[in-house]
C-alpha cells in the first residue's frame, strides 16, 4: 500500500482578503493544508488550529498582533513553526518576534520564494524530515 505523503497545516493570518487569499492559494499549490484567519481572535477561537505545523501570521492584525497570537499559542502549548510578516520593518520589531519566539521575519511585499523555502524546511523538521 502506498502511504500517502503528510501535507503540513499552515495557518495565515492576514487582515488583508486580498494577500490572505493570495497566499492561501500560492501555499496550497505548493502542497500545504492551509487555514486562513483574519483576525488572531479567529485562530485562538478555532480548535482545528492547535495540530498546525506552522503559522505564517501579519504583525498588524485585528484584536491583537502577531506577537501577541503567538504568545497565546504558546501558552496553550502550541509548538509550530512561526513566520512573521509585516509591512513596517524595524530592528525592533525583528528583535521582539524573534524574542517571542518566531524563526523567520519578512518584509512585505513577500517574496513567496523565500517564504515557501523557508516554511517547507521548517515544517520538514518539524515533521521528522518527511
Amino acid at each position: 500500500m502506498r502511504e500517502i505523503p503528510v501535507r503540513p497545516k499552515i495557518l495565515v493570518v492576514e487582515d488583508d482578503p486580498a494577500v490572505r487569499r493570495s497566499m492561501q492559494l500560492f501555499l496550497q499549490g505548493r502542497g500545504f493544508d492551509v487555514r486562513a484567519y483574519a483576525t488572531g481572535q479567529s485562530v485562538l477561537d478555532d480548535a482545528a488550529a492547535s495540530d498546525a505545523a506552522g503559522m505564517v501570521a501579519d504583525y498588524q492584525i485585528e484584536s491583537i498582533d502577531g506577537i501577541e497570537l503567538l504568545g497565546r499559542l504558546r501558552a496553550r502549548g502550541w509548538g509550530g513553526v512561526a513566520l512573521l510578516i509585516t509591512g513596517y520593518p524595524s530592528e525592533e520589531l525583528e528583535r521582539s518576534a524573534t524574542a517571542a519566539g518566531f524563526t523567520a521575519f519578512f518584509e512585505k511585499p513577500l517574496n513567496q520564494h523565500n517564504l515557501i523555502e523557508a516554511l517547507e524546511h521548517l515544517t520538514a523538521d518539524r515533521l521528522g524530515g518527511r
